[in-house]
């Protein structure tokens, strides 16, 4: 086992917590329990994976830090880690994705350490980061590569880099302390598309120093999670924050990815008129096939009344598109960061920020007396507005999530500092966990059959 280290850190902690904690109410867990029970309800696949854990325990001992999205389906996979002997800590991977009710019931009745409170700000948000780095972990879980990103910058020394709150602890720990926070990582996971991006530029620039499993690329989690995942909470979180009509809109998706592909088909399910929008042509022809109008943004921008980016690139709407933009048109973001939608320049283009005129719709307006309309502060709305993905979806993300910390421990020593998907057998075993909890069966090849697909003698 590496050497064990916890760095201190200093930060408020939720009073009366049983164990280190920042969360806002711990009178709230009652109800953040019957939450997770809920969801966990439609997490089968899970819960046999906890029940192995508790019997095996392949993560005994090893210290865990999360940062994802602090919701009951979260709350779930944090229960089976602990269930492997994990200990853990949680922080949130986004201001506005956390329910403080599950917050406060992991850390009452779970004792799990939990740093997340819904809305907080861009401070406190690293500082929840930094008591997750401080619980000298051996493997990180990210949403976003925001865990990875600030061990790399410390360990390259390169401060200046990372937030200023991230900074000031770092530069409080001895040489010693940093090249020891880096040398306890055996490995990391990546949940979501924008981390794996930031993950393959680590490897490809050579500053990687672990490997990393990319949850993010298994069958099991982009084919579900992505499409029927993002497509069903997203147009749940802009019809919460909106109590709009799709039906008869023109909705226009920004990228045709696997999120885009499950957006544009469930706003075309509810009666919109869809516009995709690609740089890539394989993707937009298959736009075009499914039966989508594909054309440039700019051309969009005068077209569309509901605007949703889901690429995990930046300014992906720009100053030049919201200048076309006809009068009442809302714009929503469903990647991982608020980069997707230039912010700075819709403030500078209305002189200021709007008005909330809802609860997480933003108010601008142009010059000429235009109104545009932006939701969550761009931030992913599906969690900021609504509370994510359908827990179905996420038993099966969060089973790789589960079995990718399993696989670290039991394969970290043959890894390179690369970037891996996890192992195809792995991906058909919850597949075929999830067809069995739904009480659907499958056929299986003959010796003949399998034979035949690997021979290259038979033909015609």
């Amino acid at each position: 086992m590496v050497a064990e280290m916890k760095p201190e850190f200093s930060m408020p902690l939720t009073e009366g917590a049983p164990v280190k904690a920042h969360v806002k109410d711990l009178g709230l867990a009652e109800r953040g329990r019957r939450r997770i029970e809920w969801a966990e309800a439609e997490m089968p696949v899970l819960r046999q994976i906890r029940e192995r854990f508790e019997r095996e325990q392949p993560l005994k001992g090893v210290r865990l830090s999360a940062c994802l999205h602090v919701t009951a389906e979260t709350a779930n996979l944090m229960r089976t880690l602990k269930a492997g002997g994990a200990e853990i800590a949680l922080c949130a991977s986004n201001p506005l994705s956390t329910q403080d009710d599950v917050a406060a019931s992991l850390v009452q009745d779970f004792g799990v350490s939990t740093f997340a409170v819904k809305g907080e700000d861009t401070e406190s948000y690293y500082n929840h980061v930094v008591a997750a780095l401080a619980h000298g972990p051996q493997i990180t879980m990210d949403d976003g590569a925001d865990l990875v990103s600030s061990l790399l910058f410390i360990s390259l020394d390169r401060l200046d880099e990372v937030h200023p709150k991230v900074k000031e602890w770092a530069s409080g720990l001895s040489a010693d302390e940093r090249v020891a926070l880096l040398k306890n990582i055996i490995g990391s996971s990546e949940e979501t598309t924008t981390g794996v991006i930031r993950l393959r530029a680590m490897e490809k620039d050579d500053v990687l120093r672990f490997p990393v499993i990319a949850v993010n690329e298994s069958d099991t989690k982009h084919l579900f999670d992505n499409r029927y995942g993002t497509g069903q909470s997203t147009i749940d979180g802009i019809l919460r924050a909106t109590n709009v009509l799709l039906a008869g809109k023109i909705f226009v998706v920004c990228g045709y990815g696997w999120c885009g592909r499950g957006l544009a088909l469930r706003a075309r399910g509810l009666g919109a008129r869809v516009i995709v929008t690609e740089v890539q042509p394989v993707r937009a022809l298959e736009a075009v096939m499914e039966g989508y109008e594909v054309m440039p943004l700019i051309d969009a921008a005068a077209l569309g009344d509901i605007f949703v980016t889901v690429t995990g690139d930046l300014n992906v709407i720009d100053l030049h598109h919201m200048q076309n933009m006809k009068d009442g048109a809302i714009m929503a973001n469903s990647g991982h960061f608020n980069d997707e939608i230039n912010i700075s320049a819709l403030t500078e283009l209305a002189g200021g920020r709007g008005r909330e005129v809802r609860d997480f719709v933003e108010e601008f307006v142009l010059p000429d007396g235009r109104k545009i309309f932006l939701l969550a502060d761009g931030r992913l709305v599906n969690l900021a507005a609504a509370e994510g993905h359908p827990a179905s979806v996420m038993d099966m993300s969060f089973a790789n999530q589960s079995l990718a910390a399993e696989f670290l421990m039991e394969h970290h020593a043959e890894l390179e500092n690369k970037v891996y998907v996890i192992p195809q057998e792995l991906d058909h075993e919850i597949a075929l966990l999830k067809l069995n909890s739904m009480g659907i069966q499958i056929d299986v090849l003959t010796e003949e059959q399998k034979k035949y697909l690997s021979s290259w003698e038979s033909g015609t």
